[in-house]
């Protein structure tokens, strides 16, 4: 099971109800995993208001070095530091090493656990893998906005489940063969040669994209084929789009979703000129194009599992 919170949904200046871009992932399965993408300022309290624990995140990825989407890092790193964290945090992004040296050289505190950079490619059209665990990996894309900047995706990994009704029909009993098949896909067992196929169901895993500050482009959509969720910049309605801007509209983020064949689209980074009253508005131009299609809001929850 995945859940999103949405920790801040506005483009560039706060307002009242809308916070600076952040989102936390909880990816549940043996244990819990939580991941944070971009670090808007008020962040932590943003996380405290949520339930989140700020000391549980593990990775963060910054999609680029705007301060609306990375100055909350900096109360975030001495708050976990007068917690008195130990474990390491690995912070993500296009040159990441360059920022994130930075932030750590601001103010007279020492930390008192590590913090590793990991530069993520921002040019060219190549999907890279940036993370990886046993269950789901992390991958980029490099997108059109002033400065670098990627693209981020979750993908849960694919995993065959077996069906009793197909050991049954093969005449076959469930054992410790059944892990050396799911490894290998093909084994010989009691003198006869079985595909994991034959005894077992594929379920494919989740796929959530968040776009960070993008113009539309191909390598959005090479990212976001077939996505469960993406969450794409939607700064403004399309009347109102300013080219020069670097973003995209409520329109192009349509286009988009339904150009990848998402199954859900969401808008977030939303210019503090449109209010709650103006909710309904953008929704209804998104879906002249795209129908499945929400407005994110400040610690808005969305949870997604796989079917199985």
């Amino acid at each position: 099971m995945i859940v999103i919170t949405f920790l801040g949904t506005v483009s560039g200046i706060p307002s009242r109800e809308r916070n600076h871009p952040a989102i936390a992932l909880e990816y549940f399965y043996y244990k819990k995993d939580t991941l944070l993408f971009d670090c808007g300022e008020g962040t932590q309290k943003q996380l405290m208001k949520a339930g989140i624990s700020f000391m549980d995140i593990s990775n963060i990825f910054i999609t680029h070095w705007h301060a609306d989407h990375f100055a909350g890092l900096i109360p975030l790193l001495q708050t976990m530091n007068l917690e008195k964290r130990k474990s390491e945090l690995t912070i993500f992004g296009p040159e990441a090493t360059r920022f994130v040296s930075g932030i750590l050289n601001l103010g007279y505190f020492g930390l008192r656990f590590p913090v590793k950079a990991v530069d993520v490619p921002f040019e060219g059209k190549e999907i890279a893998k940036i993370y990886e665990t046993k269950l789901y990996e992390i991958l980029s894309i490099p997108v059109l906005h002033t400065v670098p900047s990627v693209a981020f995706a979750f993908k849960e990994k694919d995993v065959w489940r077996i069906d009793e009704k197909k050991l049954k029909e093969l005449g076959v009993k469930k054992g410790k063969w059944l892990k050396e098949l799911k490894e290998k896909g093909e084994i010989v067992y009691s003198g006869k040669k079985i595909r994991i196929e034959e005894v077992a169901n594929l379920q494919r895993g989740l796929k959530i994209v968040y776009s960070g500050d993008t113009k539309p482009c191909d390598n959005l959509v090479e990212l976001s084929r077939d996505a469960d969720l993406l969450i794409h910049d939607a700064t403004f309605l399309e009347e109102d789009e300013d080219s020069d801007k670097y973003h995209s509209s409520v329109k192009d983020a349509a286009r988009i979703a339904k150009k990848a064949n998402v199954k859900k689209l969401i808008l977030t980074h939303i210019s503090r000129r449109y209010q709650k009253e103006d909710v309904e508005r953008l929704i209804n131009e998104a879906k002249e194009i795209f129908e499945n299609v929400e407005v994110a809001y400040d610690l808005m929850k969305i949870t997604l599992k796989r079917n199985r």
